[in-house]
């Protein structure tokens, strides 16, 4: 179960940690390539051993060594991602986090675009999808790929260039977030017409 997202007020500002919101089943993916990627250096670097060359010997141990250390900053860095929102009277601040480092950048209120929630992206089914035959589940590869790929549910434009960022967002929890940043920041946040549909169709009978 994901955690809840926290909201932390303060004097001059709004903090929400919308924490790790990975899907089990991503993360089961990101086990299965590390795993993988780690086997197959690990296997070389056995094989390197019976090399004769110390050059060589030395070579493929340094190769191996930068594939160990890439397989895990890429899986440490999405296995405990996490990402913040700060919200003051000026600016709207999106953190994100990883073992490795922190990414702050502020976007001024007077040039944010509308927010637009657009959930997962529309695509078309899969021609087998619903037939007795489609053993393989191509659509749901098809939907698991999108998910890995996913920079976030929630976007707005900015100096002509789009933001998107939290993750793992439903609309449930949108408008949770929503109703929360414009507590605090009134009129500044605006909102796409989606959110009309949105607020219509949100189930409160969903856990939160």
């Amino acid at each position: 179960m994901k955690a809840k997202i926290k909201y932390y007020w303060g004097d001059n500002h709004l903090l929400i940690n919308l924490g790790n919101r990975i899907e089990p089943r991503i993360r089961i993916i990101y086990w299965i390539e590390f795993v993988i990627t780690v086997g197959i250096a690990t296997i070389f670097l056995l094989q390197s051993m019976a090399v004769h060359a110390n050059w060589l010997h030395v070579a493929a141990s340094v190769g191996i060594g930068i594939i160990y250390l890439l397989a895990s900053y890429r899986f440490f860095s999405r296995m405990f991602f996490r990402e913040k929102i700060m919200v003051s009277n000026t600016h709207f601040t999106l953190v994100s986090q990883t073992p490795f480092r922190q990414r702050i950048v502020s976007y001024d209120w007077e040039r944010m675009g509308a927010l637009h929630y657009s959930g997962k992206e529309s695509k078309t089914d899969h021609p087998l999808k619903g037939k007795c035959f489609d053993y393989f589940g191509f659509d749901t590869q098809e939907r698991l790929v999108q998910d890995l790929h996913h920079d976030g549910n929630l976007f707005f434009n900015y100096n002509h260039a789009q933001v998107r960022f939290a993750r793992g967002i439903y609309s449930w929890h949108a408008e949770e977030l929503v109703c929360m940043i414009r507590l605090y920041s009134g009129t500044s946040l605006q909102l796409g017409e989606e959110w009309k549909a949105i607020m219509k169709e949100v189930d409160w009978t969903k856990e939160h």
